[in-house]
């Protein structure tokens, strides 16, 4: 086999990586086998192998190094083709997977036609360094609300039944309700819910002074009531660029729109896909919950919302909030896109007049 540095023109590279090596398939012009090997999943392996490369298109699926190598490959002036590994049945659900067959499975699907890997977008480094602190304070909250319903938990198995309280001052106001007996148990994780609370305190202060300072367009998707700093800069953070898509195709690219598996004469209705971004998807179902909520502002949206939520029972609600939740992602889009003014009663005022 000849060495990586001497191939020409026309490759099509396949890439299956793992945390410590990554599998290396290169297909020539006519699809041959022009070499199979490994190297370490590195910035310096990675650079060392692709940049003396003429331009070529290389193939890899999405996944935590995704982000970073296909920044530096584009980089390095190669056509990268990130593939979303839910899609690309061929090999997530073969029954002969190898790291070695996946790679030359990508390079044959990008070299045939990159639309089969339906290939995602990949963010820039600014925008992945800035979603960092948006997750981080998603671990807190996680983390906090874990360390609230243990302490619950075991106050309930001791037949107390703690009071409702908010969870950023639980760790504070908790301690006067607990039997002294459970005080050697829980007093130290109040210790540690205390200073999470803090720290997520802190968070909170940068995303508020990202929004404001480092993304300033988010203050149009924050006209909707209910919308806060962490749902708009989220937004902004996962879709980079309005013009990627039309607002129509949100939905669907967050996974807020029903299954098909239509056959025949058979449609039936199904839960929502749930692809795409799963925490903006959480946040903008979030969102939605407090539109349809006592609290939610007046506003055809959350009109339409109740209309549909008073069609049936418990499951109609749910169905209705994830309704919200998709008009909710379209709005933004078009807001973002158009740079306009939100007015809530929009189409409320014109069936009016």
């Amino acid at each position: 086999m000849k060495n990586a540095t001497s191939v020409a023109r026309g490759l099509t590279i396949g890439l299956d990586v793992g945390d410590r090596r990554t599998h290396v398939c290169v297909l020539d012009e006519q699809g041959e086998v022009r070499e199979e090997a490994q190297m370490r999943t590195d910035e310096a392996a990675l650079r060392q192998r692709f940049e003396a490369l003429p331009a070529c298109r290389v193939a890899l699926e999405t996944g935590v190094h995704s982000g970073w190598m296909a920044r530096l490959l584009t980089g390095l002036g190669h056509e990268v083709l990130v593939a979303n590994a839910r899609q690309v049945a061929l090999i997530s659900g073969s029954d002969r997977k190898t790291d070695r067959t996946d790679a030359e499975k990508l390079a044959r699907l990008a070299r045939v036609d990159p639309r089969l890997l339906s290939p995602v977008h990949v963010r820039g480094e600014r925008s992945q360094q800035d979603l960092a602190v948006v997750r981080s304070r998603a671990v807190l909250v996680r983390t906090r609300t874990l360390l609230i319903n243990h302490v619950r938990g075991v106050a309930k198995a001791a037949g107390v039944q703690l009071p409702r309280m908010s969870s950023a001052s639980f760790a504070r106001r908790v301690l006067c309700e607990l039997p002294d007996e459970l005080h050697s148990a829980l007093v130290p994780l109040l210790g540690v819910l205390a200073e999470l609370q803090k720290r997520l305190a802190e968070l909170e202060r940068r995303i508020e002074y990202l929004a404001e300072h480092g993304y300033p367009l988010t203050a149009r998707l924050r006209q909707v009531h209910g919308v806060g700093p962490v749902t708009a800069l989220t937004y902004v953070l996962t879709l980079e660029d309005p013009g990627r898509m039309a607002s129509r195709d949100v939905g669907p690219y967050l996974g807020l729109v029903p299954r098909r598996d239509q056959s025949g004469g058979r449609d039936p209705e199904l839960h929502i896909t749930k692809s795409g971004n799963g925490p903006l998807r959480g946040l903008l179902v979030q969102c939605a919950q407090y539109i349809l909520g006592p609290h939610g502002q007046d506003s055809d949206l959350r009109r339409w919302g109740l209309k549909l939520a008073a069609r049936g029972d418990r499951t109609a609600k749910r169905r209705a909030v994830v309704a919200v939740a998709r008009r909710l992602a379209v709005l933004l889009h078009a807001l973002w896109r158009n740079a306009t003014p939100y007015e809530p009663l929009r189409r409320s005022g014109l069936a009016a007049s």
